[in-house]
């Protein structure tokens, strides 16, 4: 039992438009915090520029909002330099994808243990509404009043791409969701990428609109679950079989098809083929996969660090800067 509560990790008044998915997300954090029961001065949230990005001034712990785009560099510095901290970064679509993605897919390759929140509502909001990385194809915006003519990220790709090891998704209503998959985001050593689904409800309002409700996710969403099989549906009546090299949603009992033929999740297989099939499912066709969808073992960075520093240390025959002078040529003068 945590001896904290969520009241420990509260600070200040939210400055956000109300019905924004980062209020929330927020509390979904703060639930998760006091669950966890990690300290609040063990624990450092670092965000870059955006709306998403106030959410440092919101949390009692360490904190820094830092520049556009720079999130996962400072929170790889901060714990690298201090391994025992517990690191949230924090950033929207526009500062994680675009001006950040550099930063994003290199801090996934590196696997650094940092808990990267992902909140993406496909718009650029502090700026008031341009496109983002994540906006999709045609896309009418501020800039881009015609619309926009280029595909967009989708940040399981990216994330996989970069040999990301852990991936998850919950949507920013969805509490009990989010707190579950912040939750297994924390116990995964190593990079962790959370992206959760909010509506920015100025500029953007309804882009997730089809898994937001509660009766739209039991019909348009699928909860992943390592070990259980992949079902779907009011009743559970779906599920997703392999096709070939693809996915397929059928329905059980109709053609012949029993519970022994669908697909069960297996977020720990280190081949993410399926994993990211499953990410990358979207309507009409298929519905949104919700949770832990890979979580993988692998070295860290931060540890590796750490280990070589202490290898090439234990070799040194000096290791402080008193033995340092002594293995120079030394006069005693009288």
């Amino acid at each position: 039992m945590s001896e904290f509560t969520i009241n420990d990790y509260k600070k200040g008044q939210p400055r956000w438009c109300p019905g924004c998915g980062d209020h929330f997300f927020l509390a979904s954090l703060h639930k998760a915090m006091a669950e966890l029961g990690v300290a609040p001065w063990d624990t450092a949230v670092i965000s870059g520029i955006g709306c998403s990005s106030r959410l440092p001034h919101y949390m009692a712990t360490y904190g820094m909002n830092t520049i556009h785009g720079r999130a996962a560099a400072i929170a790889t510095g901060t714990k690298v330099a201090n391994p025992n901290l517990t690191v949230w970064q924090v950033s929207g679509d526009g500062d994680g994808l675009a001006i950040g993605g550099n930063h994003f897919i290199h801090a996934n390759r590196r696997n650094i243990d940092l808990n990267m929140i992902l909140l993406n509502n496909r718009i650029y909001g502090l700026t008031k509404g341009q496109y983002s990385p994540t906006s999709p194809r045609g896309f009418v915006s501020k800039s881009s009043p015609y619309g926009t003519v280029e595909d967009p990220f989708r940040p399981a790709e990216l994330c996989f791409g970069a040999r990301g090891h852990f991936f998850a998704r919950a949507v920013a209503t969805d509490a009990a969701g989010t707190v579950d998959i912040l939750k297994a985001a924390y116990k995964h050593k190593g990079a962790s990428v959370c992206e959760i689904l909010q509506n920015c409800v100025i500029f953007n309002n309804g882009t997730h609109d089809s898994v937001y409700s509660r009766e739209g996710r039991e019909v348009n969403a699928i909860y992943v679950e390592h070990g259980k099989p992949l079902v779907f549906g009011k009743d559970k009546e779906f599920g997703l079989v392999q096709d070939g090299f693809g996915l397929k949603v059928v329905k059980i009992g109709e053609n012949g098809v029993t519970m022994d033929d669908i697909l069960v999740h297996d977020a720990h297989c280190q081949d993410n083929t399926l994993q990211l099939k499953l990410a990358l499912m979207e309507g009409p066709d298929f519905p949104v996969a919700l949770g832990v969808i890979r979580d993988v073992e692998a070295p860290t960075y931060n540890d590796a660090v750490w280990a070589q520093l202490d290898e090439v240390s234990d070799k040194k025959k000096y290791h402080n800067f008193a033995e340092l002078l002594e293995t120079n040529d030394i006069w005693e003068v009288k």
